[in-house]
């Protein structure tokens, strides 16, 4: 009895040891801070900013990289990864201070030199049809870096109204060009968090915390999920498969959501305008037909309507209304009459002499490709853009893909409309953005002179206000010359389970995943 009573006490203390264990393990497991973040998958998931500058966006966006200065919700630069600066009266030499103390994901410490080694790695390696880097330091430059001073001195060959701004855009973000061996999809940066791994196109990233960042990083771990479909996210956010959606764009889920106690929904008027590009290079480049399309669509119908409802605030100028750029006093000759529009057509001899309910130019029916893709709603407003082209008579077929799809497009001028949605003060100010209708480097075939005389004294222009006056200018031609379908002015969301707590969007939508979100105490 004695025996069997010593074997027993002996299993009962080896189960008690392996179950203190496997609640250790457990535990580990259970105090571990993890975030499941669902979100759109842009350029196959690159974080690349050299090969892609959707890429440079994923990079900053996932809390991998920063740069030497950021935005505040007011578009106002304020420094990050810099202390200060210092400008000549001339805006030809910058001289920037780094802050002390930083270092990259891999224990590396930012210098000057680090810094100068990204921007010659963009300069030698970006292609010209893809990141361009140049359009954010357009300017020949001279960069210097003294390690002992911890500063970085910009010398450039002509003025820059505002270089910090351009050096906020994500594709200037600072990496460790000297250890990164997986520029794609292993970048090194100096953000709270680093890359795990990279789970494949169309998977996402797992991420863990950068136990080098300058400050406490909330989370262990981050699982990012590519979900580019809004219903996904939202199946998603209620199964609690993830705690975490960017930019849910279907409104009556929206809605539900911020019903719902067991959610936050955090909504702001954002910097971003939906337009489709018109193609000047095929039968767009007829005034009268681009003048009767933009007559023949009601935009506030469209924004006003259950799909789009609340996302979008409805506008007729390439740049938002709530920016400083006098949209109050511009003048809109094409607000929405469909009657009109038919006169138009009508009087420029496109006319429909089948009766098939399309008009033709030059003895063929107008059919044309309206590329568009799945992402801010684009599609739908693509649809609606169809049909009220319809009642007017003037056909088009619907060329739906990925955003690689309709960036390739662009680029190749494969299209007659694209539609898309660009942040418009990318930089600051809207220099970089309002280039896309200069004649050098238009990816529509627009010209027009006095618009690109303008475009060159912005370029050099210094003073705040004028540059206002220039910018106003500008919008105006491009409205009176009916270069593009304005869909309207995006709202980004950040929507989150109790699991997460201070989970906002910013204005500038470079910022997703930040120290400020947290796990719900």
């Amino acid at each position: 009895m004695k025996r069997i009573l010593s074997l027993s006490l002996v299993a009962v203390m080896l189960a008690i040891m392996f179950t203190g264990c496997g609640n250790k393990e457990d535990g580990d497991k259970k105090s571990e801070k993890v975030l499941n973040f669902g979100c759109q998958m842009y350029t196959d998931g690159v974080v690349n900013s050299v090969t892609d500058e959707n890429g440079g966006w994923n990079a900053m966006r996932f809390g991998i990289t920063e740069g030497l200065f950021k935005f505040n919700d007011n578009m106002e630069v304020e420094p990050w990864l810099a202390e200060s600066y210092k400008v000549n009266d001339e805006h030809t030499n910058w001289v920037i201070t780094l802050k002390k103390g930083i270092k990259f994901s891999d224990g590396d410490p930012l210098t000057p030199t680090k810094v100068k080694e990204t921007f010659e790695y963009l300069k030698k390696n970006g292609p010209s049809g893809s990141a361009k880097p140049e359009k954010y330091l357009e300017f020949a430059a001279k960069i210097t870096a003294d390690d002992d001073a911890n500063t970085l001195t910009i010398e450039t060959s002509k003025p820059y109204a505002n270089l910090p701004g351009q050096l906020a855009h994500p594709t200037m973000a600072i990496i460790d060009v000297e250890h990164t061996k997986d520029f794609d999809n292993g970048v090194i940066g100096t953000g709270p968090y680093k890359i795990k791994s990279f789970n494949g196109v169309g998977v996402g990233y797992d991420m863990e915390k950068n136990t080098n960042y300058r400050e406490d990083v909330p989370y262990d771990k981050i699982k990012i999920m590519f979900m580019g479909d809004a219903s996904a996210k939202t199946m998603a956010l209620k199964s609690g498969q993830v705690d975490l959606v960017e930019n849910i764009t279907n409104v009556s889920d929206i809605k539900e959501f911020q019903k719902n106690d067991d959610f936050t929904v955090d909504i702001a008027s954002g910097v971003r305008c939906g337009f489709s590009w018109m193609n000047f290079k095929g039968v767009l480049s007829n005034k009268a037909l681009r003048q009767a399309i933009l007559m023949g669509i009601d935009y506030e119908a469209i924004c006003k309507s259950k799909t789009i409802g609340g996302l979008y605030t409805p506008g007729f100028s390439v740049l938002p209304s709530t920016l400083n750029y006098g949209y109050d006093k511009l003048k809109n000759p094409y607000r929405y009459d469909p009657k009109n529009a038919k006169k138009i057509l009508d009087d420029a001899g496109i006319v429909d002499t089948n009766n098939d309910g399309i008009r033709e130019i030059d003895g063929k029916n107008i059919d044309l490709k309206y590329v568009s893709y799945e992402n801010r709603l684009l599609n739908d407003f693509s649809n609606a853009h169809i049909q009220y082209l319809k009642e007017i008579g003037i056909g088009c077929t619907a060329d739906y893909g990925s955003s690689d799809d309709q960036w390739s497009k662009l680029a190749a001028g494969d299209y007659d409309f694209n539609n898309n949605n660009w942040i418009t003060v990318g930089t600051g100010d809207p220099f970089a953005y309002m280039a896309n209708w200069a004649t050098d480097t238009s990816y529509c075939g627009y010209s027009n002179k006095e618009y690109d005389a303008l475009y060159e004294d912005l370029k050099k222009e210094m003073d705040t206000k004028k540059r206002e006056e220039l910018i106003f200018k500008m919008q105006q031609i491009l409205v009176d010359d009916a270069v593009a379908i304005i869909d309207g002015y995006y709202n980004s969301s950040m929507i989150y389970s109790k699991k997460v707590a201070n989970a906002k969007i910013h204005t500038a939508d470079y910022y997703w995943i930040t120290t400020e979100i947290t796990p719900a105490k």
